[in-house]
């Protein structure tokens, strides 16, 4: 097997499948165990105060929201992204690691509602519900990678705090996008919760992989770097 096989196996396949399991486990709990315990006993409260709280403004917000974590738009914003990253940089280091952590997030979610058959909450619902699991958000899962992936690599490419700080606040976007599905009656709490999750150890799954410089995919890589040493 080649090295870059090897480490393909170790540093990607085999984190995203344990990932996978823990995801289908906690759905597993949440619909399954603890389904009848506190605190999952009030989601259906959350979800009918959020439903009884509509007004206008708040259902253009959370369209607004809900689309940002669609997947054609979450498709295109990657695509753009990756493609300005390594034009702008010349590797193919960072563009790699976002698209690897939105596709890895896509897989675990869709995989996931496959095994976990959960209603989505019975309050109206403000969009056509997709044939999957209410169990995990999509939606938010995959914002979560995409725009915590984009700041992690922005915050990488600087040195100036503010300009750090800045970068952090893409963070808000998956938040927003996990609020919007709740207010629409598309999610449960835990769905989306579960979703951050996801969407997050994805992200740190493809960072140790991808953006950590230490890591060797083969050994000619290796090779070279001990020649430079030796000649140091």
């Amino acid at each position: 097997m080649s090295d870059v096989a090897v480490q393909f196996l170790k540093r990607i396949l085999a984190p995203v499948l344990a990932l996978f399991a823990v995801m289908v486990g906690l759905g597993l709990l949440i619909t399954k165990v603890l389904e009848k315990t506190w605190p999952f006993t009030v989601e259906d409260t959350i979800n009918r105060d959020f439903a009884a709280n509509r007004e206008s403004f708040g259902n253009v917000v959370s369209f607004i929201f809900s689309t940002i974590g669609s997947t054609p738009v979450i498709i295109g914003v990657t695509a753009v992204v990756a493609i300005i990253l390594r034009l702008t940089l010349k590797r193919w280091r960072e563009p790699l690691f976002l698209c690897a952590g939105v596709i890895a997030q896509a897989l675990i979610f869709f995989f996931t509602t496959l095994l976990i058959d959960r209603q989505r909450p019975e309050v109206a619902h403000m969009d056509n519900s997709p044939p999957t699991s209410s169990f995990p958000s999509g939606h938010t899962s995959a914002a979560v990678a995409l725009y915590v992936g984009m700041a992690v690599v922005l915050v990488g490419l600087t040195n100036r705090t503010w300009l750090k700080t800045l970068c952090w606040l893409l963070v808000l976007v998956p938040v927003g996008v996990a609020v919007g599905r709740l207010y629409r009656g598309m999610h449960h709490p835990t769905d989306v919760t579960a979703s951050f999750f996801n969407g997050i150890m994805c992200v740190w799954i493809m960072a140790r992989a991808i953006l950590d410089r230490s890591v060797q995919w083969t050994r000619s890589t290796l090779s070279s770097r001990k020649v430079a040493a030796t000649h140091r």
